[in-house]
């Protein structure tokens, strides 16, 4: 039971931190686009010194989109076929969610893979970003970032931790 507890506790934890991570993310873009675009009004001196901030924002959207990847999952908000799901019953039902947790998960763990191989070799590289000057892994590493957590959110689906199929009506639009 304590084992529960603290593991149920890991995953809130996961899950503030990615939901901080994602709006400390979309509030610095917003920002930065906002300062970029009043610069640009009134003074073209000055915005070529902060022409880092396209690039910078460029970095935050990837990292915005891919950490948001397993929040999204576990919320419905994939591009799901849930019109037939939500029509199946019983056994018939947990055969297709089984089966679309388990492509989910192999599909995830593969990117996992691939992008964290992706992001290591842009790492010794030594590619650097023109504007900012840092290294480049720093757009690709949220890829294996993201799809780690997307496939944390399968297993969690395979293993009966959580059942996003059991929340029909929990996120929809009203």
């Amino acid at each position: 039971m304590k084992k529960t507890r603290m593991f149920a506790r890991a995953l809130d934890i996961i899950r503030i931190v990615e939901r901080t991570f994602i709006a400390v993310v979309l509030i610095a873009m917003s920002f930065l686009y906002f300062v970029n675009v009043v610069v640009r009004y009134f003074s073209a001196e000055l915005a070529t010194e902060l022409a880092w901030i396209d690039e910078a924002t460029l970095f935050g959207l990837a990292w915005l989109v891919f950490v948001g990847l397993g929040l999204a999952l576990e919320r419905r908000r994939h591009i799901a076929m849930t019109v037939l799901i939500d029509q199946l019953q019983g056994r018939v039902a947990r055969l297709v969610q089984i089966a679309i947790n388990l492509t989910g998960l192999v599909f995830c763990l593969l990117f996992t893979k691939f992008s964290f191989d992706l992001a290591l070799f842009i790492y010794n590289s030594g590619q650097i970003s023109p504007t900012l000057g840092t290294t480049m892994l720093w757009l690709y590493a949220p890829l294996p970032v993201g799809f780690a957590l997307l496939s944390l959110r399968y297993l969690l689906e395979l293993t009966g931790v959580q059942n996003r199929f059991l929340l029909r009506d929990v996120f929809q639009d009203h």
